[in-house]
């Protein structure tokens, strides 16, 4: 059974910020026990939040509340309910409908977690979330703020609007979402399935097995990707209104379906073809065979490259 607590701010007397629209902050910090593999939910709004890992078995939640006022800033409240497994960290707003237009506020958080932990549900609005060296699920959404990762062994599950998304030393399964936002990767290993509007999708892969597929798509965003292995992973890359490159190792077995239309299709590689062809499509085999790689576009081209 969860214990319900409010947690009290460390610092209760507001402070004038000045040139900042007159707002007040409140600053707050609480600790409590968190064994290796614990879950971790946290609701926060208008703020960004940050979660590191330490060698403890004990989580940290701290940050700052804000506001242009020290009323609304009184009616903002972190509720946490904890076990020694669990905890939950709920950022209650301001009552009514015209508290932002009152001048609003939000609450920036600084979390540290033990290094496995499940984030079973990350949380926010209005502000960027990163999360660095942990192992286990990460479970992240936000809305005009990117989201970035780097150091994580695990699932990740990344959504955002009018924000980027950007993983670095990441292994795992990963599904990413976001709009008018580009994604990056460097050094990712693992299943890859991105997609984004308004965007590009640029960075490196490193599939593990043949059962790591790797799916990208976009909207009005240029695709450049390199895979550093191959091993008859299935590949399946689209977008609209831009170009597609794709880079892979020079010994490569597959099936090839390559197709745009007002762009046109080349490849590094030998290709037996089949069927009819054209400058804007491409199918056929590379090598002996073996697992799809498809790539289509409008209005772009696209290049199968050699590493």
């Amino acid at each position: 059974m969860l214990r319900r607590q409010l947690f009290l701010a460390l610092a209760i007397v507001p402070v004038l910020l000045a040139g900042s629209n007159d707002r007040y902050k409140e600053d707050f910090r609480f600790n409590h026990k968190l064994n290796q593999g614990g879950r971790v939910s946290l609701e926060g709004f208008n703020g960004s939040i940050e979660i590191r890992s330490w060698e403890k078995n004990e989580i940290e939640v701290a940050g700052t509340k804000y506001a242009s006022s020290e009323e609304l800033l009184k009616q903002i409240q972190v509720r946490i309910s904890n076990t020694d497994d669990a905890i939950t960290v709920r950022t209650e707003r301001p009552e009514g409908r015209g508290w932002w237009n009152n001048g609003g506020g939000g609450v920036r958080y600084v979390i540290r977690v033990p290094r496995k932990v499940q984030l079973e549900r990350i949380a926010s609005s209005n502000g960027q979330i990163t999360v660095d060296s942990v192992e286990g699920l990460l479970n992240l959404t936000t809305s005009n703020g990117g989201i970035n990762v780097s150091s994580i062994r695990g699932s990740l599950d990344l959504k955002t609007s009018n924000g980027g998304i950007s993983l670095r030393d990441v292994t795992g399964e990963m599904l990413l979402r976001t709009s008018n936002g580009g994604i990056r990767t460097e050094n990712v290993t693992g299943s890859f399935d991105a997609k984004t509007s308004n965007g590009s999708v640029h960075g490196s892969l490193n599939p593990q097995s043949s059962s790591s597929p790797i799916r990208v798509a976009s909207s009005n965003g240029r695709i450049d990707l390199t895979l550093t292995r191959y091993q008859n992973n299935e590949v399946r890359v689209s977008t609209s209104n831009s170009s597609i490159s794709v880079n892979l190792p020079s010994v490569l077995n597959a099936q090839l379906r390559a197709v745009t239309s007002n762009g046109s299709v080349s490849t590094d590689f030998d290709v037996l073809v089949r069927g009819k062809q054209s400058k804007n499509s491409l199918e056929g085999k590379i090598g002996d065979g073996g697992s799809m790689i498809e790539l289509t576009s409008s209005n772009g081209s696209i290049h199968l490259r050699k590493i």
